[in-house]
């Protein structure tokens, strides 16, 4: 999940941040991006490539908070815009059903999810993009794998903190089942 924060109304200061992080669960969202073919078909699923505030790379999903007065809606689209770029073309489903909701829990073995930094609860969505994607903010790369890649145990182990479990998720809810 992205640590950034911005100065644009309904944001907090890290201070501010830190403190509501200590004291209740943030409202997140993550989006597995696809590429479907014309029947519908995943034929593609993006993950980002980034570098982790302790120098790691990893690959991750597209996540991010939900500001105060912000609509899940927006705040899913925000996030896909600030990390696949401004023509990625994100096709956001006209029902808001996540496929899953994910709690991060800062103490690990709670759940499959862990963030040190806070409890958080996730909506997790499978957003189909028809566009160029170009990533942008602290993403360093997009890549597309075949469903079969994404599951495969090498790319799971590049993704941290129960991103791998909540992408195997994603796959079984497309009906990808490895």
């Amino acid at each position: 999940m992205s640590d950034m924060t911005e100065t644009t109304p309904g944001w907090l200061t890290e201070d501010e941040l830190g403190m509501a992080r200590a004291r209740m669960p943030v409202l997140y969202v993550e989006a597995v991006p696809v590429r479907v073919d014309e029947t519908g078909d995943v034929t593609g699923i993006g993950l980002l490539l980034r570098i982790g505030t302790d120098g790691t790379i990893s690959r991750a999903l597209v996540s991010g908070r939900v500001l105060h007065h912000e609509r899940v809606r927006d705040a899913l689209l925000r996030h896909l815009e600030k990390d696949l770029g401004s023509v990625a073309l994100p096709r956001v489903p006209a029902s808001l059903q996540p496929f899953t909701v994910a709690e991060y829990f800062p103490t690990t073995g709670v759940t499959p999810f862990h963030d040190p930094r806070q409890h958080a609860v996730s909506l997790a969505y499978v957003v189909p993009v028809a566009g160029d994607c170009r990533p942008r903010q602290d993403a360093l790369d997009l890549v597309w794998f075949s469903p079969q890649e994404a599951a495969s145990p090498a790319v799971q182990n590049e993704m941290p903190g129960g991103h791998g479990a909540l992408l195997k998720q994603a796959l079984a809810h497309m009906g990808h089942i490895y």
